[in-house]
């Protein structure tokens, strides 16, 4: 390969040149910066760049790996690695690293250091310039000030039409954001459940000063069940006061009562027993055949309370083993969202070449992320809507394959 390579001095201005106003990134950046040092030092040319290195960067974000050289890594990560120790694979499968790397770094310390140091950044003097850079992705997005800090966080599933609609509005807030942001970056997802999760979770560590607290109560609603003194199972929705543990969870009244609509609708189940028809005889649905008796003891208890139960098992989060799999962000890649006992764990992208098998490679894969009512809500609700777009992959109970 290096035989009828070009000389460095006759590619020396195209480095520079593809360069210009770059982060060198590479697995063990001080290698590959030293060397390009030291040549153009010999054509008497101070290269002078910021670095970051995948080798440290790894070590910090994805800590306990066996071992961090770039094929052991990549290997263990499920990156596909092709023309192993040439330039061109050994990029490529850094670049995938460092996408990866990037994802799990909640706390957006990498981004935020190199807008501080890059100062186009805070040169940039039109809003324009700045959606003009910005693809038309579903993903999340970051607004900086001129010290690289974050000020706001949104998600969108067109990021470039969103942040337009920011710098173009007269309210008050967007107003105040227009002279503040000096930069934006963003994160492709490709699935929105992902850019949802994200914006939840980093909204609260980063903290950003234009972006309102997160209301406690988004999951205002939920989905109860009791057994009557008749032995049948009863649905209800109602608010959620921290006694009962709902089975899912809804923004508002009006989403709970639509669900439970449809529900009933759906599963054939009794109005009487799912709070749409308050009375003491038997419910509307069966003066119209719709209904089987439930509500005046006529249909055997465990014939109704069976397909009351599909709907429970269909919606719940508890216990639950699963991965929920997406849309990636290119046509070869999928998300993978990693339920284990019920709890949220963190999501991950995967490319389809590589088959999840087994939980200890899907773990290794994965952003950890915080399990609480904010998340459970986010992905009950997303599943409700999309579930019939998702494929849903159930673990075993002892998690070791799929």
């Amino acid at each position: 390969m290096l035989r009828n390579a070009p000389k460095f001095y006759e590619v020396a201005k195209r480095i520079v040149e593809i360069t210009e106003g770059s982060i060198l990134v590479a697995h063990n950046a001080k290698f590959d910066y030293r060397i390009l040092r030291t040549e153009f030092k010999r054509l008497g040319f101070d290269f002078s760049k910021e670095t970051l290195c995948t080798v440290e960067l790894a070590k910090d974000l994805i800590p306990d790996q066996p071992s961090y050289s770039l094929g052991k890594l990549t290997r263990s990560l499920g990156i596909p690695v092709s023309d192993r120790h040439r330039a061109a694979g050994d990029a490529q499968a850094t670049v995938q690293l460092f996408k990866m790397l990037l994802a799990k770094d909640l706390d957006k310390k990498i981004i935020q250091e190199s807008i501080r140091l890059e100062p186009k950044y805070q040169m940039e003097p039109r809003l324009l310039d700045i959606i003009e850079s910005l693809p038309s992705i579903t993903g999340v997005y970051y607004m900086h000030n001129a010290e690289g800090e974050i000020v706001y966080i949104g998600k969108s599933k067109n990021i470039r039409k969103r942040v337009n609609q920011h710098f173009t509005s007269d309210n008050p807030k967007s107003k105040k954001m227009q002279l503040h942001v000096a930069a934006v970056t963003y994160e492709d997802t490709g699935s929105e459940l992902v850019a949802l999760l994200k914006e939840s979770e980093e909204i609260k560590r980063n903290k950003p000063f234009f972006n309102r607290a997160l209301k406690r109560n988004i999951f205002s609603h939920g989905l109860f069940s009791f057994t009557d003194d008749n032995g049948y199972i009863n649905l209800k929705v109602g608010r959620v006061n921290g006694k009962e543990k709902p089975i899912t969870t809804f923004s508002n009244m009006k989403s709970a009562k639509s669900f439970i609509s449809r529900a009933t609708e759906e599963h054939n189940l009794c109005q009487k027993l799912t709070g749409l028809h308050y009375t003491s005889g038997n419910c509307f649905n069966y003066t119209i055949k719709q209904c089987l008796g439930a509500c005046i003891d006529e249909e055997h208890i465990h014939e109704y309370n069976k397909r009351a139960i599909e709907v429970i098992d269909y919606h719940r989060f508890e216990n639950q083993n699963m991965v929920i799999i997406d849309r990636g962000r290119a046509v070869d890649e999928r998300s993978a969202i990693l339920i284990e006992d019920g709890i949220f764990k963190g999501y991950g992208f995967y490319n389809l070449n590589y088959q999840i098998t087994n939980i200890e490679v899907l773990q290794s894969i994965i952003t950890p992320m915080q399990h609480n009512r904010d998340n459970q809500h986010i992905i009950q609700t997303y599943l409700r809507h999309k579930r019939k777009k998702l494929k849903i992959i159930k673990l075993d109970t002892n998690l070791n394959n799929t």
